[in-house]
């Protein structure tokens, strides 16, 4: 279909198109570690995450994804304001992309921020597997940093017998519960991912949570940090990382951090658990930068973009009760009873029955 509208654009139009294929396939990766064989994964060009987009504000994306997959599949633009046709959620804003069919994505990217794309079909098995990457929106002028990371964490549920991704997609107790939580973790693909640095450098660090379900609180150890936007949107006043900070499924945070590790040693973005705690990211001390700190960072020029008024929205309040082990009795919305039924065809909420006691709701 999008193909067929190439073919009857303009000759001016069409001399603007600079359409990349990205294609979604199966390939063998070194996922684990080396004493372990390789792991099947399905990744954008082969590789998980994918190849990283990174564009200036204004923009245009324009990649042409082809489905070498078994299954149908499209790609979401997680995060950008976008036309309803190009967002990619497959059943709602276009068809899914057919085994061996490939769909153009043309947009503007209208804001600055830190951005990441996946599949949009079948996403808690497809993104799992390993269909993600980053799409960076640059900021017109550069800001005062030495570089920046982007770092991408998820985990992986793979079964240590084989070495492959578990094939327990749906599973209920997933489902009805904390969903599906990985056993291996990693950042950009790579466990235990270590970067070079200098004392005193200031980083820009672009974290993205690309895992289905794992929330993770994370804290900085031999770094000096501000929150400077969250979701791609910069925030008016930078935040000092003072704590522990959480970093929800699909959501994105900036850090502009100084290294304040000594040299010889490492600074840390520290992963906290309920056991334990462990270096996400270490950023190796392998020497001085400036013999000076900066000072606190500036905010990050804002997104110019109209704000939806407020002083005619309507607030309304979804009470629920009950849960998965004890059975969910009713729920309330907009002060009325409303079945699970009413609830799942209005696409309010999603229910699946608990994975003890059912769920118990009017009919």
């Amino acid at each position: 279909m999008s193909a067929a509208g190439l073919v009857c654009m303009p000759n001016s139009l069409l001399a603007q198109t600079d359409m990349r294929a990205v294609t979604a396939r199966i390939a063998d990766i070194q996922l684990l570690p080396d004493d372990y064989g390789k792991t099947q994964i399905w990744g954008f060009d082969g590789i998980a995450p994918g190849p990283e987009i990174r564009v200036t504000q204004g923009a245009r994306v324009q990649r042409r994804i082809v489905n070498e997959l078994p299954d149908p599949t499209s790609t979401h633009w997680h995060g950008i304001r976008i036309d309803n046709a190009m967002d990619g959620v497959a059943g709602l804003t276009q068809d899914a992309i057919r085994p061996g069919d490939s769909f153009d994505y043309d947009f503007v990217v209208p804001d600055a921020g830190t951005y990441w794309y996946h599949a949009h079909n079948r996403s808690f098995e497809q993104v799992a597997r390993g269909l993600q990457g980053a799409l960076i929106v640059e900021e017109p002028e550069p800001i005062d940093i030495d570089h920046e990371e982007v770092l991408i964490l998820d985990d992986w549920r793979i079964d240590p017998e084989t070495a492959q991704i578990a094939d327990t997609f749906g599973a209920m107790h997933d489902l009805s519960h904390a969903g599906r939580l990985g056993n291996y973790i990693t950042t950009n693909g790579v466990y235990n991912l270590a970067k070079h640095v200098k004392r005193h450098e200031r980083l820009r660090l672009r974290l993205i949570n690309a895992s289905n379900a794992r929330i993770f609180q994370l804290a900085l150890e031999g770094l000096e940090g501000w929150i400077v936007a969250m979701d791609g949107m910069p925030l008016a006043t930078p935040q000092p990382v003072e704590g522990p900070f959480l970093l929800s499924s699909a959501q994105r945070v900036d850090l502009i951090v100084d290294v304040t590790a000594e040299v010889g040693s490492a600074g840390h973005i520290v992963q906290l658990s309920r056991d334990e705690s462990f270096s996400q990211v270490a950023f190796e001390v392998t020497g001085d930068g400036t013999s000076a700190r900066r000072g606190t960072p500036q905010p990050l020029p804002p997104n110019a973009h109209a704000m939806p008024d407020l002083g005619s929205a309507r607030d309304i309040a979804l009470l629920m009760e009950g849960g998965a082990m004890g059975g969910m009795r009713g729920a309330m919305m907009g002060g009325r009873m409303s079945s699970m039924r009413d609830m799942m065809e209005t696409g309010n909420f999603w229910a699946f029955n608990g994975a003890v006691g059912g769920m118990d709701v009017p009919a």
